[in-house]
């Protein structure tokens, strides 16, 4: 194949594996919603998009594989095409991460309140309400996960090295923001269990329903933050040619 098409052919690629980030990202932001607003329709939609985050990345896993076998890339290139083949494994990912929010979030509701703003000590909470969540660390985390990614993906999209090691350098803010809201999770159901002038009413399989999910929550929005790593650190090896920040 002539070098004009064959490079034609790597910058669709490319193109379209910024397109499906796109597309997972506006997953990862309608599930953050959801999880925010108890959207129910809005989590619904981001279960069932799954399949065609998965569809797309099928497809483009598997040009990624006919780059590989048919052609004769140079050094260069067979970065790129690696680079891009394990970036499309952690966009899936964070597809799938998106799913388990909205999935959340629908059993949540199904429990009778949004996972992120259900408070017993809400105004018009109702009196069988179990654990505070605290919502203004889990979305905080979301957010800054969600940051973190869209960078990630602007700098594959831009070749920018430098971008790469700056959102590295963000994740060990985003894990401490992490362990202080799970702590604060674990503290507020102990809180809650121990205070005699709730005892009465407290639903001891309510809360760990609560604390489970909002656990999950948590650990699923520092996995966004670690997939934005992995795509900054393959992004900074195929522009730089260097494993620094591969892990």
């Amino acid at each position: 194949m002539p070098r004009e098409s064959f490079q034609d052919d790597l910058d669709r690629l490319q193109a379209d594996v910024v397109g499906m980030g796109d597309h997972v990202l506006a997953q990862l932001d309608d599930a953050l919603t959801a999880l925010e607003t108890a959207d129910a329709d809005l989590a619904r939609e981001v279960v069932d998009g799954d399949a065609a985050v998965n569809e797309r990345y099928l497809d483009l896993e598997a040009r990624c594989v006919d780059l590989f076998a048919l052609q004769q890339p140079v050094a260069s290139d067979l970065r790129f095409v690696a680079a891009s083949f394990k970036i499309l494994t952690d966009l899936e990912r964070v597809g799938d991460l998106a799913t388990n929010l909205g999935q959340y979030a629908l059993a949540a509701g199904d429990d009778g309140g949004p996972l992120l703003v259900a408070s017993a000590n809400d105004a018009g909470a109702a009196e069988s309400a179990t654990v505070d969540a605290p919502p203004a660390s889990v979305t905080e985390i979301g957010r800054d996960a969600q940051a973190m990614f869209v960078d990630a993906m602007a700098a594959f999209e831009n070749d920018d090295a430098d971008a790469c090691t700056e959102i590295a350098q963000r994740d060990d803010a985003l894990d401490v923001l992490c362990q202080r809201a799970g702590e604060e999770v674990v503290r507020e159901l102990l809180a809650t269990g121990t205070d005699p002038e709730t005892a009465t009413e407290w639903d001891v399989e309510a809360a760990l329903d609560d604390v489970s999910r909002l656990l999950l929550t948590i650990r699923d929005l520092e996995r966004v933050g670690d997939h934005a790593v992995n795509v900054a650190a393959r992004t900074y090896y195929m522009v730089e040619h260097d494993p620094t920040l591969i892990v």
